[in-house]
């Protein structure tokens, strides 16, 4: 079956306890309601710096990623709608869905 990493990228960078747990507590709830398409729940992300040819630019650029998570799906149609219900749109993020190509190296 096709692969399909979620991008998040924005949220807030800051939560008080109630909130993130709150929030914790729905993300634990929608990978429960994903299954065994979920192939590795990933992570959130911290600081990050952007490399280019000019160099090395802090913060990550102008939508710099807050975390990764790996998923199975049919189509990226599919990927999509899974992604769609994701708590991280509630909170005032963005989901970039990407298939994840195999290559033989």
């Amino acid at each position: 079956m096709p692969k399909f990493v979620f991008a998040y990228h924005g949220g807030p960078r800051e939560m008080s306890a109630e909130a993130g747990r709150d929030h914790m507590q729905r993300w634990m709830a929608w990978m429960g309601e994903l299954g065994d398409a979920v192939i590795d729940r990933g992570l959130p992300f911290g600081q990050s710096v952007t490399v280019t040819p000019e160099g090395i630019k802090e913060g990550g650029g102008a939508n710099p990623l807050a975390g990764y998570t790996l998923v199975t799906a049919t189509d990226i149609d599919d990927a999509a709608a899974m992604a769609q219900r994701s708590p991280h749109i509630a909170i005032g993020g963005t989901i970039e869905v990407a298939a994840a190509l195999d290559m033989p190296m």
